[in-house]
């Protein structure tokens, strides 16, 4: 898929989003706009799935470690054909199988049920290591966020990571600067986060915007040359991304829009298609 129909369906992607999370009256928008370009280079471009066959063996696995962005993974993985988007709009509903945070029992799709901060990338750890133990082909990407990463649970599994050699993980930080109380430099710093995964053993890719199609490809395909060690890509993106209400607005972390906002935020992104049909 080239670049503009990439950046195309990123923003069909964040449509989803915000239509789910307001259908629900609650949910997680800012963190699922600001990965909704990672969410989409990784299911359209970057991994080895099949939605006619989302368990087949050799698949490569994702685990949405910040799990509360599930609104972002449940669209992208409407998009990409797994279920209908119809069904987004059902998110939180009483008797829906799109709960607020993955399950991988009843969601076409998710690899790992998450949701407890810190939890899913030592998920994703040890399905990396399972594929070094079996010779499996597959590879295994995470998605943390950057207040997550406060948490130790974080840090031991990188140091087993890196210990291992686990050149089939890749560890991407959603560093959009913003967790629920604040800042994240204000809550309590994760700052230098390059420095920390250095520390323990992985290859560093710091991308410099991470809603850029082009530095996302640039990173994924360095990943994919790197051997002996983990990867850590660490991106700069902006919470919000494509709602010009919600941009870089920590409120926006946790609350639903309502409809008059909705309204809004559905003009916002039907301008920027729009204006990516003209180029």
């Amino acid at each position: 898929m080239d670049k503009l129909a990439l950046q195309k369906t990123a923003n069909e992607v964040r449509k989803g989003i915000v239509t789910a999370v307001h259908a629900a009256k609650a949910g997680h928008p800012g963190g699922s706009l600001s990965a909704a370009d990672v969410f989409t280079y990784l299911y359209f471009e970057e991994m080895n799935i099949d939605p006619k066959d989302p368990h087949k063996p050799d698949r490569d696995r994702f685990v949405l470690s910040k799990g509360y962005t599930a609104p972002g993974l449940y669209s992208v993985l409407a998009e990409r054909g797994y279920f209908p988007k119809e069904d987004l709009v059902t998110l939180r509903h009483l008797g829906s199988y799109l709960q607020g945070h993955p399950d991988l029992k009843h969601i076409p799709g998710v690899d790992m049920s998450s949701g407890s901060l810190g939890q899913g990338i030592s998920a994703a750890v040890g399905m990396a290591l399972s594929a070094k133990l079996s010779n499996d082909s597959y590879r295994v990407y995470t998605l943390l966020g950057d207040g997550e990463i406060q948490e130790g649970q974080v840090w031991e599994a990188a140091m087993f990571a890196g210990a291992r050699h686990l050149d089939n993980l890749v560890v991407i930080v959603d560093n959009n600067g913003l967790q629920i109380d604040g800042p994240v430099a204000e809550v309590c710093s994760p700052y230098p986060i390059d420095k920390k995964f250095e520390a323990f053993n992985f290859h560093v890719i710091n991308v410099a915007d991470g809603n850029d199609m082009d530095q996302l490809k640039a990173a994924f395909d360095e990943a994919r040359e790197v051997k002996g060690m983990p990867t850590a890509i660490v991106m700069k993106t902006l919470k919000g991304k494509g709602v010009s209400f919600m941009e870089n607005q920590v409120g926006w972390h946790g609350k639903a829009p309502n409809d008059e906002q909705y309204a809004q935020a559905m003009e916002d992104l039907e301008k920027v298609g729009a204006a990516l049909c003209q180029k």
